[in-house]
């Protein structure tokens, strides 16, 4: 089989060619309809996570090059082990990538994705960036029948990763206003799922006017142009004192500010974005402000399924998808590190 693979950090990806594997066990095997190309991949490419003041977080321990990105993985059951029951070949799926050592407290009490010795697709694991991807148990694979073909791939990190964050705000009523800060793939994402989740106002704010036009169209109560001093001025104004809560979708040192500053006393911010930086503020100004800041990493198995069933019955308009070839990987993370990309590119073998 032929995959894009990181054979050195920061360099472009290279097509090597393996053996196909053989399941075994409870394992399955994939071949490849889509793969998305998610922001994390970009870090994990470069090889690193930006702390901020010049520090970094390196994060090559975790794969062994040469490694396969690609933790949003769509694509049809060709083999499966011998353990396997309850999946038919020639089904087409979706798997869930952030899989955890299956041991540990936090796996049993079906938190996989925190889990302390993690085996995630595309991370530790070989991801979809490739012909085939193997699956280590079939419970990880999800039926899709109702979304789009390529589609279905992204909700797997992008909408996962959104629907989680937004299932984190609490004690949002009908006439708050939530702000969406940033509008790449995820945080499209994030606003169609809060248009479902939630009665109150969504607002987006973002740098880049063809992403505010974008989320205009995609039903944004109103937008704010964050390279516009004014913007919060208005944004305070319009909301009659500021935003119940924010979610960063981001994270950076500006998108935070953005979102803390937006955001009424006793409000809520929830980070996402990975975009790298540093925070500082003052210890009393916790309990003075009364504002709770929280981070969200995508979601456990169950909060896939109920994502997926919401997705399924119409309630979430999709985001823009473009198609690419495969052997187009290395532009595509090159257009998500320059912020070209509206919506989510998946690569095709």
């Amino acid at each position: 089989m032929k995959s894009e693979a990181i054979v050195e950090f920061g360099k472009p990806l290279k097509t090597i060619e393996s053996e196909t594997p053989k399941p075994k066990g409870k394992e399955v095997l994939l071949k490849i309809t889509y793969s998305g190309v998610c922001h994390s991949d970009v870090h994990l490419h470069d090889g690193y996570f930006d702390l901020g003041g010049g520090n970094q977080l390196p994060v090559g321990a975790a794969m062994n090059l040469p490694h396969t990105l690609g933790h949003e993985i769509e694509g049809e059951v060709v083999s499966v082990g011998p353990d396997v029951s309850d999946v038919e070949i020639g089904s087409s799926v979706v798997a869930y990538p952030w899989i955890g050592c299956g041991e540990c407290s936090t796996c049993e009490t079906g938190d996989e994705h925190y889990c302390n010795a993690p085996q995630q697709l595309g991370i530790q694991l070989p991801g979809g960036f490739s012909d085939f991807c193997l699956i280590p148990d079939s419970k990880y694979l999800l039926d899709y029948t109702g979304i789009r073909p390529g589609l279905a791939a992204t909700y797997m990190c992008s909408g996962l990763t959104a629907f989680g964050a937004l299932k984190k705000l609490v004690n949002v009523n009908d006439d708050d206003h939530i702000l969406i800060m940033g509008l790449g793939g995820v945080g499209m994402m994030g606003l169609q799922f809060a248009r479902s989740l939630f009665n109150c106002k969504i607002l987006a704010a973002d740098i880049d006017p063809n992403k505010l036009q974008a989320a205009q169209g995609a039903g944004a109560d109103e937008v704010y142009d964050t390279s516009d001093e004014l913007s919060l001025l208005k944004l305070i104004e319009d909301t009659k004192g500021g935003v119940k809560a924010a979610v960063d979708f981001v994270g950076a040192e500006k998108t935070l500010k953005y979102s803390m500053d937006s955001t009424k006393k006793g409000g809520q911010i929830v980070v996402v974005g990975l975009f790298g930086g540093a925070f500082q503020m003052p210890i009393p100004m916790f309990p003075l402000s009364a504002k709770s800041i929280g981070g969200s990493f995508v979601g456990n198995l169950d909060e896939t399924k109920e994502m997926l069933e919401l997705v399924k019955s119409g309630k979430v308009d999709p985001i823009p998808v473009a198609n690419r070839e495969m052997n187009q990987a290395t532009q595509t993370l090159d257009d998500l590190r320059e912020g070209a990309i509206t919506g989510r590119v998946v690569l095709q073998p």
